[in-house]
């Protein structure tokens, strides 16, 4: 089932966001059930939102592609909650 994974990210500036993107945009788009990525400052970092078609999709990215390349304090809240239905253009 589709889910709906959020990660509020205190301390992430602008830059180590789109740094972030800039390194794992293109491996994001290939890997294995990735749906959807969209983000946006917070007051104190900033929220990802991704949709996936499965939680263990979004595990599995995020232990082999962002996990090792976080900065130095910086630690993601993820969180997910299955998605009743998607709607793709």
């Amino acid at each position: 089932m589709a889910v709906l994974v959020t990660a509020e990210v205190k301390g992430q500036t602008e830059q180590g966001y789109a740094g972030m993107l800039a390194a794992l945009g293109e491996v994001l788009k290939r890997s294995p059930g990735f749906i959807l990525h969209a983000a946006h400052p917070t007051a104190d970092g900033w929220r990802i939102i991704e949709v996936w078609d499965s939680k263990q999709d979004s595990d599995r990215f995020f232990a082999q592609n962002v996990a090792p390349n976080l900065p130095p304090g910086i630690r993601p809240k993820r969180s997910a909650q299955e998605l009743h239905g998607v709607l793709k253009a």
